[in-house]
């Protein structure tokens, strides 16, 4: 992030969080003084990513440029009621060409004839009781054919792409954990996938962003690449372990949780890899924040063997976290 977003802090926490502009402190003479909301132009765009909101001032929308992805982003429900309304739109403006030009056999010269025939020209039933008599019905008809074609056509495309987007049901542990491992203090979480499917060539990516303050004595959003200690998995079939050795160097080395709740440390995760059965890639996203960090715990055990040598996966245990028997103050390494 730039300088710029240094006047932003969070607020709130869980799910919703909110960016306010922070409070100028002694020891961060480089945070300007907070901007209050009232002051912002009514073209200020209120703007919800990943959990948090913030305004955007000067940055014009193209709507009509951006309606494809828009309409991609939509949920069904909404997708389709938006094709439901612009067919019936388009029915309206045509129902009411011919109610006002007439020329309609078989009608009895009321509006809901006139919808009633424009509905049929455009969906192409055509049942014969009703057809145009008069040149200018005619010419109506054969825009509003040609209408009914481009139509059908964008509809069709639009709902078999969204159809057809490669989606993953990948899920992450609600907390990550800071563990004793292997001798390290380790940063641990858990990824998993909830289909039958198998992610091929998984590649996870973890940035953690936090506030720093520069050698000008500015406030600075700072991002760094966490080393894991694998980021690459052949073929992701349910559960993936993630871990960051917390050496010298890293963000939380010799931090404890008041800390990383000062620095305002978050986690940004992104896992890539192809579905082996649509054979596109896939990809989730997923955020912690530091108030989802827990301190001296880990992971309960979600492999247990029975007692006919088989194995049994418990993922009702996929998100619990216990205390470590021995706690400590930090997560120093």
């Amino acid at each position: 992030m730039t300088p710029l977003c240094a006047n932003l802090r969070r607020s709130g926490r869980g799910g919703f969080q909110k960016l306010v502009a922070c409070t100028a402190r002694g020891e961060d003479p480089g945070v300007p003084t907070p901007r209050s909301l009232r002051d912002l132009p009514p073209t200020a765009r209120r703007v919800t990513q990943q959990g948090s909101t913030f305004y955007v001032i000067g940055d014009d929308r193209a709507l009509l440029r951006d309606a494809y992805h828009t309409f991609l982003r939509l949920p069904w429900a909404a997708s389709l009621g938006l094709i439901a309304a612009g067919f019936f739109a388009v029915n309206l403006v045509f129902a009411t060409l011919y109610f006002a030009i007439g020329g309609i056999a078989g009608t009895d010269g009321t509006f809901f004839d006139a919808l009633s025939f424009s509905v049929q020209t455009l969906a192409t039933i055509g049942y014969g009781a009703m057809y145009p008599a008069s040149r200018a019905a005619t010419i109506l008809m054969m825009c509003e054919s040609m209408v009914s074609l481009i139509l059908t056509a964008l509809a069709t495309g639009l709902v078999f792409t969204k159809f057809a987007r490669p989606t993953t049901r990948v899920a992450f542990s609600r907390y990550a954990v800071v563990t004793q491992h292997e001798g390290n203090r380790t940063l641990v979480f858990r990824a998993g996938n909830r289909r039958s499917n198998v992610i091929v060539e998984a590649t996870i990516h973890v940035v953690a962003v936090f506030t720093t303050t520069t050698a000008e004595g500015k406030v600075f959003y700072k991002a760094v690449d966490l080393p894991m200690v694998r980021d690459r998995q052949v073929g992701m079939t349910r559960g993936w372990t993630l871990m960051h050795v917390i050496a010298p160097g890293s963000p939380l080395h010799g931090a404890d949780a008041d800390k990383l709740k000062e620095i305002e440390l978050e986690l940004y995760i992104a896992l890539t890899g192809i579905d082996n059965v649509s054979m596109q890639t896939v990809h989730a996203v997923h955020k912690y924040t530091d108030d989802q960090i827990r301190i001296d715990h880990h992971f309960e055990d979600t492999l247990h063997a029975l007692d006919n040598g088989e194995f049994v996966v418990d993922m009702t245990k996929f998100d619990a976290v216990v205390p470590d028997p021995a706690p400590r103050d930090s997560v120093r390494a």
